[in-house]
């Protein structure tokens, strides 16, 4: 196999293993939560907010002000959790472009 063989070779091999990486990445998902476990956040590996859980005796005992900083916190915690789990799966895959 000649060398411009082999790079369209380990081109095709990086495209598949990113595609999994991104398909896994979907499938994945991180958990955050604020206010002691009151307000979580699932938040999928492509950032994708999956679902908002308000524990219901919260909304009665809080002030808007003070729920709309908890979920922001927890959505934030969620999107940071997320992109660190994305770079994990995916440092991998750029360190192999770089050869």
């Amino acid at each position: 196999m000649s060398g411009d063989e082999q790079s369209q070779a380990r081109q095709a091999q990086l495209e598949d293993e990113l595609r999994s990486a991104q398909a896994e990445l979907a499938e994945s998902q991180v958990e955050a939560t604020a206010g002691d476990g009151l307000v979580r956040i699932v938040m999928s590996g492509t950032q994708e907010c999956l679902a908002v859980n308000i524990a219901p005796d919260l909304l009665s005992s809080l002030g808007t002000e003070q729920l709309e900083q908890l979920i922001r916190s927890a959505i934030n915690q969620a999107i940071q959790d997320s992109q660190l789990m994305a770079a994990r799966r995916l440092s991998p895959l750029s360190g192999a472009l770089d050869r």
